[in-house]
């Protein structure tokens, strides 16, 4: 069953077009990757489907309801959410604090921390009273995910979760998302440049080059995929 369903898109900063005509579909509990190199839409794509930046033309529906060019706010409500490239963690609020930050999507107040949190993310507990700023980039990494899962999303973005981190924790924040959507049947939208990655937990994926949809189909097919052979780089 389709969760979102993206109809043909074009999304511009200015005069300058990013996105041209994108459609795509994601299907509840899968994994969807959006692969690419750098400056060819990707994260213009997930912005757009959370409201952050206007779509000029084209329909976004999830769950059947048009949310196209809704504020961020009403979008998150209805159980989308969203990690930024860089994770954008508060660095001077502690941990605890940036976990119940999350809540506030919600508009029930600051909520508890529910023990599930601490189960998938363990190093947060360790770290609760620390100030985001002065954790690894892999620890920010999953206080991101965490303080996102705060807000009881149904649906997540996820935009180059793996940049900037050693190996060996890419591996853990792999694992972590793999078992929230195993346990949770969490939908996942995965904007990644590591082909690596997203073999180890996608189900399917688009790449995008030039503000459009290139290729598509499982993940197998998109590693064959005449266009990633052409960039190495996706294959560290």
């Amino acid at each position: 069953m389709r969760i979102l369903d993206i109809q043909n898109i074009s999304v511009a900063y200015g005069e300058s077009q990013i996105c041209h005509d994108i459609s795509l579909h994601v299907n509840e509990g899968e994994i969807l990757c959006i692969l690419g190199r750098n400056g060819v839409g990707k994260t213009t794509t997930i912005k757009a489907i959370m409201g952050l930046v206007p779509v000029r033309s084209g329909k976004i529906l999830f769950k059947d309801n048009n949310i196209t060019n809704m504020q961020p706010y009403q979008i998150a409500q209805t159980g989308i959410g969203y990690v930024p490239q860089g994770r954008m963690i508060f660095s001077n609020l502690t941990v605890r604090e940036n976990l119940l930050s999350g809540t506030l999507v919600l508009r029930k107040g600051v909520q508890k921390i529910p023990e599930e949190i601490y189960d998938w993310f363990p190093v947060l507990k360790d770290r609760l009273s620390q100030k985001g700023g002065t954790l690894s980039g892999g620890e920010q990494q999953q206080l991101a995910i965490a303080r996102c899962m705060m807000g009881n999303p149904r649906f997540i973005l996820l935009d180059e979760p793996s940049e900037g981190i050693q190996p060996n924790i890419v591996q853990r924040i792999r694992d972590i998302i793999k078992r929230i959507n195993r346990e949770k049947n969490l939908t996942f939208i995965l904007v990644e440049q590591n082909l690596k990655f997203c073999l180890d937990c996608g189900t399917r994926g688009y790449i995008m080059e030039m503000g459009r949809i290139q290729d598509e189909g499982d993940m197998q097919t998109i590693a064959t995929s005449p266009i990633i052979q052409q960039y190495l780089t996706f294959k560290e």
